[in-house]
């Protein structure tokens, strides 16, 4: 106590100004608590919701202040603001109940016997958080069997994000979706919608051809009428010959109709005149590019900062985003690496103080690397890395001491590796990859020089030929394939044995960590 008995203390007429400010987190429960109790008494509740059969007790300003709609109406000049009994229409009773009683406790339960009802209800009371929590156990909710389902309901009630999420899965999965009884009770408006979309994952346009012809015979009493409507949203030149002419033509339903004659002539048309491409491109010539569920990009060990490194990054094409992912057991710069039966495989490298000859395999579902894989012949580093026909190839690298030209495969049934002819040049560095049924080495470094050769591995005869000499001698290049009619390899990046380096595009954002990494996508 301070003089004259004033708590606080301190002379002078002016006082400390000593405060405590406090903000209860007690408050709003106790409150929220005893509310609650009022309405389970039915005290002091001044209006009556009748929906349907049964009666629900509440107070206007506690129902007021949770949904703007009966804000709106208890303030408004309408009937129902000086109503002691409101009836709601069109409502389910116990959807009803669940919301008034979240408006008292702050808690409700989602689950699949009650969600069809409670999200039209929140969207009448314009309870958004109610909204967002029922599609959000919604999205957790989607397959193959139900997307399209869910798809329409969202579509129904304007619920926008739940409504992309059902389209972006319906059509990734849409293989799967296709075979689904919803697929077939479709409107035809709604499957316009969807085999119409260029992000459509489909192996080939055959399956869209299938899919819709699935859906109109599955009631061709009432479904004729729109098949040429929906068939034009069939990329039919994108077709193979043979599929054209020996499986849509055969098609009775399209040879009875002369505007899908008309398609499927616009079709051979554009097979047949290769020349007149450029004139007849439209929706029906684009390919579609659907975002490839599950394909990511790994970047494995590599130098950075003066030490070779063990840790491992994932980028995601969708999100953009790369993420570390469990660390390799080793160090590994100058790794080999390649993806068999959907794990990746670490092979080789040096680890900052010796060259290595382990392997690592990691399963990205458990995210986890195991090293129960038998390690090469040989230490290397340097190394080219693919796979053919269900084997690992192991090319070239160097073992500290020379440029290697060995050749291994690794048989993951037997865990074994084995050698195979080796190449005619020893090569570190080196870019490998497969184009019909065999393997390219190309390029890389005789440990003197870049070089621009080329070998090619087959399998059957098992022998290593020299093929055309390459533009430029690079080491530490790129190599890759990807299906196409062409059947055509590229070669990316590099060490040029003239100045300069070779250009390259940058496709993504940079990983945080990997220099001088191997990179692998899956």
């Amino acid at each position: 106590m301070g003089e004259g008995g004033s708590p606080g203390g301190g002379g002078g007429g002016g006082g400390s100004g000593a405060r405590l400010s406090h903000t209860s987190e007690k408050h709003p429960r106790a409150i929220l608590g005893e509310l609650s109790a009022l309405r389970r008494h039915r005290e002091l509740c001044d209006v009556v919701l009748n929906v349907a059969n049964r009666k629900l007790f509440a107070h206007r300003v506690i129902l007021s202040a949770c949904s703007p709609y009966f804000r709106a109406m208890f303030t408004g000049e309408l009937a129902e603001s000086r109503a002691t009994e409101v009836t709601i229409r069109d409502v389910d009773e116990q959807a009803m109940e669940q919301l008034v009683e979240f408006c008292y406790t702050a808690h409700i339960v989602v689950e699949e016997s009650n969600v069809q009802a409670l999200l039209p209800a929140a969207c009448l009371l314009q309870l958004q958080e109610i909204q967002d929590v029922c599609c959000e156990f919604l999205k957790r909710q989607l397959d193959c069997t139900n997307c399209l389902g869910i798809r329409a309901f969202a579509d129904t009630h304007s619920c926008r994000e739940l409504l992309r999420i059902a389209d972006k899965f319906t059509q990734q999965n849409f293989p799967e979706v296709m075979e689904s009884e919803e697929f077939l009770l479709l409107p035809a408006a709604q499957l316009i919608d969807i085999v119409s979309s260029d992000e459509l994952n489909v192996r080939s346009e055959e399956q869209t051809f299938q899919a819709v012809m699935s859906w109109v015979k599955y009631n061709v009493a009432e479904r004729r009428q729109h098949l040429a409507q929906v068939l034009q949203h069939v990329r039919l030149p994108l077709l193979s010959p043979k599929f054209l002419v020996g499986t849509v033509s055969s098609e009775l339903l399209i040879r009875s109709d002369d505007a899908c004659r008309d398609l499927l002539d616009e079709a051979k048309n554009y097979l047949l005149l290769p020349q007149e491409r450029p004139l007849m491109q439209g929706p029906r010539t684009r390919p579609r590019k659907p975002t490839r569920r599950g394909e990511v990009l790994f970047a494995v060990g590599g130098w950075c900062s003066g030490d070779a490194i063990a840790s491992v990054e994932r980028f995601d094409p969708q999100t953009a985003e790369w993420k570390m992912v469990a660390p390799m057991s080793k160090r590994r710069c100058g790794v080999g690496v390649a993806v068999l039966h959907d794990l990746l495989y670490a092979v080789g490298g040096h680890d900052g103080q010796s060259y290595l000859n382990s392997i690592e395999r990691y399963d990205p579902q458990t995210n986890q690397w195991c090293g129960a894989v038998a390690p090469t012949s040989s230490c290397r580093t340097s190394v080219g890395v693919a796979v053919l026909e269900g084997a690992l190839y192991a090319v070239g690298g160097q073992d500290g001491v020379q440029c290697l030209n060995h050749v291994e495969r690794y048989d993951p049934k037997e865990n074994r590796w084995s050698k195979v002819a080796a190449m005619t040049t020893r090569r570190l560095g080196v870019a490998v990859a497969v184009l019909g049924g065999q393997l390219y080495a190309v390029g890389g470094s005789d440990g003197q020089a870049p070089l621009n050769t080329v070998e090619r591995y087959d399998p059957r005869a098992n022998r290593s030929v020299a093929q055309c000499i390459a533009g430029s001698s690079r080491h530490n290049a790129a190599a890759g394939c990807r299906c196409s009619s062409a059947g055509r390899a590229a070669v990316r990046g590099g060490r040029l044995g003239r100045p300069g380096a070779a250009q390259h595009r940058r496709a993504v954002r940079p990983s945080r960590q990997q220099v001088s990494g191997s990179m692998y996508c899956r």
